[in-house]
C-alpha cells in the first residue's frame, strides 16, 4: 500500500495546464486541472531536464501520481502564473512516510 500525503497537508489549490509543445502561435496546453498541495516559497537551485542549473522561485507538494511535463503552465494561489521547471518524486515503499511528487517552478 502506498502511503500518500495526508489531505489534512494539501492547504492550497493550484491550477496546472500541461505542456503539450509548441505551435507557429506559441506553446499549446492541455485543459487545466484543479490540484490540491502544498506551496513552498522558498527559491533554491533546481537542474532543468535538460542538465542546466535554474532558479526556482517556489515549488508544491502533492498527490505522487501527479507528473506535470515540464514548461507546464501553473497558475498559483495568489493569481501568479508560472512554469514547471522539473519534478521530483519521492517513493516512500515500506517506510512509513509518505509518497509524494515535488514540481519546481521558475
Amino acid at each position: 500500500m502506498v502511503r500518500q500525503v495526508p489531505a489534512f497537508l494539501l492547504q492550497h489549490e493550484v491550477k496546472v495546464e500541461p505542456y503539450e509543445g509548441s505551435s507557429s502561435k506559441g506553446d499549446v496546453y492541455g485543459p487545466a486541472a484543479v490540484v490540491r498541495c502544498l506551496i513552498d516559497e522558498r527559491t533554491q537551485m533546481v537542474t532543468s531536464p535538460g542538465g542546466e542549473q535554474v532558479t526556482s522561485g517556489s515549488s508544491y507538494i502533492t498527490r505522487p501520481n501527479h507528473r506535470p511535463p515540464p514548461k507546464s503552465r501553473v497558475t498559483l494561489p495568489d493569481g501568479r502564473i508560472t512554469k514547471v521547471i522539473t519534478i521530483a518524486r519521492a517513493d516512500g515503499g515500506n517506510l512509513p512516510v509518505p509518497s509524494n511528487t515535488q514540481v519546481y517552478l521558475q
